[in-house]
């Protein structure tokens, strides 16, 4: 029990549950957090996000990437140029409307997600590989219960072709200009 919860409070006070929820995402913000310094003097966490978002949504106008990562459009051209000089991402042609310039994840930036990506689910799997396993289907449906009450779609687990921060879809697809 965690040391501020009293042993007569109810498990289901919303007090109790938030304050769980709360140190669970300090764990996973320390997770994330060495996950990306193996990049760290590649990327920062800002444009680590920008490459998440590009990863998951392919290539992307500029004000479209902007409003995702809620910043304004000249905070977005200016991670994109770094991106961009970093060789992780590049501009090209709208297939759909060439006169519009999208933002694409170039083969590198793909695989900087994929690193740190695939670092933050090793530190998890260990975390998760110390619970027993009764703790372990627990956590799984409350970890369920968790992201339908907050409207995220599930994540397919462990499946072939599942992008590698657990969105449907094939990682490389919707990233490449084909």
């Amino acid at each position: 029990m965690p040391e501020n919860a009293s042993a007569a409070e109810p498990l289901d006070d919303v007090d109790a549950v938030t304050s769980a929820v709360l140190t669970a995402s300090r764990l996973l913000v320390a997770i994330s957090a060495r996950s990306l310094a193996a990049v760290g003097d590649r990327v920062t966490l800002p444009q680590f996000r920008m490459l998440v978002v590009l990863s998951v949504r392919g290539p992307t106008k500029l004000v479209t990437l902007a409003e995702a990562l809620g910043v304004a459009p000249s905070t977005a051209t200016r991670m994109v140029d770094r991106l961009i000089a970093a060789g992780l991402a590049e501009r090209g042609a709208n297939p759909g409307n060439r006169r519009e310039t999208s933002l694409y994840l170039t083969d590198a930036g793909l695989g900087t997600v994929q690193e740190v990506t695939d670092r933050r689910r090793a530190e998890i799997a260990g975390v998760v590989a110390r619970l027993e396993p009764a703790r372990r289907a627990d956590l799984v449906a409350a970890l369920h219960a968790f992201n339908e009450a907050g409207g995220e779609p599930p994540a397919p687990a462990g499946a072939a072709g599942t992008h590698p921060l657990g969105w449907g879809g094939d990682p490389a697809g919707p990233s490449s200009r084909g």
